[in-house]
Formats: C-alpha cells, sequence, structure tokens
C-alpha cells in the first residue's frame, strides 16, 4: 500500500470475471465463460488496483514461456483516469514479464503512449469483422474433440508466439464453445478454429490453417454454429485473403486494434492466421 492508498496486487481466481465485466462496460464484447481460460494461461499474471481498499483498475501480463508474454485487459475505471494510477497499474503488471518480449493488441488512440512510456512497437493492424452467423455446415471439418491434443497443440504454436497447452485446454473446453479442424492425408492438423458465445454473439478466435480454402471450409463450420445471432473474426490486416474471406460473406469492420511488441516481431506465417485468438491474451 502506498501513502496514497493507492496498490496493485495480483488478482484471485474470480477476481479474473471483475476484469471481464469491466471489459463489456468498455464495449469490448468478451466471452461470456473467458475468465476461467484466461486465468488458466497464467494464474500469477492478473493484477487489480485498488484505492484504499476499493478496486479500479485491471491489468493483465501473461507469461506464456521463458521468453514470451501478452499483456491485456488494461482497464482503469474513468473517474480514475488520467490522475497517474493507470500507468502504475501498467508498470506493476509489465514487472511480471521480467526481460520477455511482450505482445498487446492496444486501441489506436493509444499507440503514442504505448510507444513512448513502454517501448512498444507497432506491427500491424487487426480488424474486427462483424457479420450474422448460419449457414450449413461444409463436409472436410471435424469436430475438434476427436484431434489428438497434442496434434492441436503443435499445430497451434506454429501459429503463436509461445505453446499454450493449458490456456488452450481449457478455452477449447468451454462452456458454449465449439470447435472445427480439418486434417490432412497423413492425418496431421492442416487447420483448426473455435467459436464462442460472447455478451453479444459468437466470436471466432483462434483460425488458423493452410490455406484460404481449408480456413473457409472451418469459418462456414463454425459460423453454422451461431445461427441465431451475430459473429465477429479478429482479423489480421496483412491476410489480405482473411479480409477477403470475411467480406465474402458480408462482414463489415467494426473495431480496430495495433498488435504490439516490446522486442522483435516474431516470424509466424501471418497468411495462415485468419482470426485472432483473444484481444486480451493473443
Amino acid at each position: 500500500m502506498s501513502t496514497d492508498g493507492f496498490s496493485v496486487r495480483t488478482m484471485r481466481r474470480q477476481e479474473v470475471r471483475v476484469a471481464i465485466v469491466w471489459a463489456e462496460q468498455e464495449r469490448w464484447n468478451p466471452g461470456i465463460h473467458d475468465a476461467e481460460a484466461f486465468y488458466a494461461a497464467d494464474p500469477e499474471g492478473f493484477f487489480i488496483a485498488e484505492l484504499d481498499g476499493e478496486p479500479i483498475g485491471s491489468v493483465s501480463v501473461v507469461n506464456y514461456n521463458e521468453t514470451f508474454a501478452f499483456a491485456g485487459l488494461y482497464i482503469l475505471k474513468p473517474e480514475y483516469r488520467n490522475r497517474g494510477y493507470g500507468s502504475r497499474l501498467f508498470a506493476a503488471g509489465m514487472a511480471h514479464a521480467g526481460d520477455r518480449n511482450i505482445g498487446g493488441d492496444g486501441v489506436l488512440a493509444m499507440q503514442e503512449k504505448y510507444r513512448t512510456r513502454s517501448g512498444f512497437t507497432l506491427a500491424y493492424r487487426n480488424i474486427r469483422f462483424e457479420g450474422a452467423g448460419g449457414g450449413s455446415e461444409p463436409e472436410g471439418a471435424v469436430d475438434i474433440d476427436g484431434v489428438p491434443f497434442d496434434l492441436l497443440i503443435a499445430y497451434d504454436a506454429r501459429h503463436f508466439p509461445a505453446p499454450r497447452p493449458r490456456f488452450l485446454e481449457a478455452w477449447i473446453r468451454q462452456e458454449g464453445t465449439y470447435g472445427w479442424a480439418v486434417l490432412g492425408e497423413d492425418g496431421g492438423v492442416v487447420g483448426y478454429g473455435v467459436v464462442r458465445r460472447c455478451r453479444r454473439g459468437y466470436k471466432i478466435g483462434p483460425l488458423f490453417a493452410d490455406t484460404p480454402k481449408i480456413a473457409e471450409e472451418i469459418f462456414l463450420a463454425l459460423s453454422a454454429q451461431a445461427s441465431s445471432g451475430l459473429v465477429y473474426l479478429d482479423v489480421p490486416e496483412p491476410n489480405t485473403a482473411a479480409v477477403a474471406l470475411a467480406c465474402r460473406h458480408g462482414m463489415v469492420p467494426a473495431f480496430e486494434t495495433a498488435r504490439i511488441y516490446t522486442k522483435a516481431i516474431p516470424d509466424l506465417p501471418i497468411n495462415e492466421i485468419f482470426g485472432v485468438t483473444a484481444f486480451e491474451l493473443g
């Protein structure tokens, strides 16, 4: 506790839900059951700021391995902004990552502050597309429950800066979530995706695939699970095939973030990343 009553501490498990509520109030439209999957990724990586014992802000800095972390859920209640509390909260969270390369998805208006205060470098924009769900499931995609988990982890690690088995195990099994994959002739994974219920509609993420055709098969299978609502897909702008996929299915841009890193931009096959997992955790 500081002399002005401000303090930052690690969140308890149930307090991650508080951050999810705040994210909804910011109109970020988190998943209904995101809290448990987020917490599973790194139980020590979620922080809450308090002023005289009252929770006023949150930030997460999830350590995936010894070299990579991802920051998100950086929220301060509106009445406490521009008073220095946010920077102190953010610094406490960043300290958890140590010397790791830290990624994040920041709102565009904050880019200059992230660059000057924390040394983040812009990699590219992510565009959230919105459209109607529904349709029929195509042949070719299989339920993710029938795919050996080790194969799924290996494929996921090709498309993310670090292996994330604890997170992924919780992510694909949360309530209201559906996953589909496409297998190659040798039985290996050549694409997979997940769709989950959110406060508004459904979000697809991740969506990784070797080719645009495979990505479309998985997209259609996932979208079919959301027959009664909107569907969202967060697309890396440099993947022009992913942008084209969203537009071809009548989706329109609804929101943007900037993918940023404190060190080198990870060398990932961006042309195979059709949908970001979650802006909060990468």
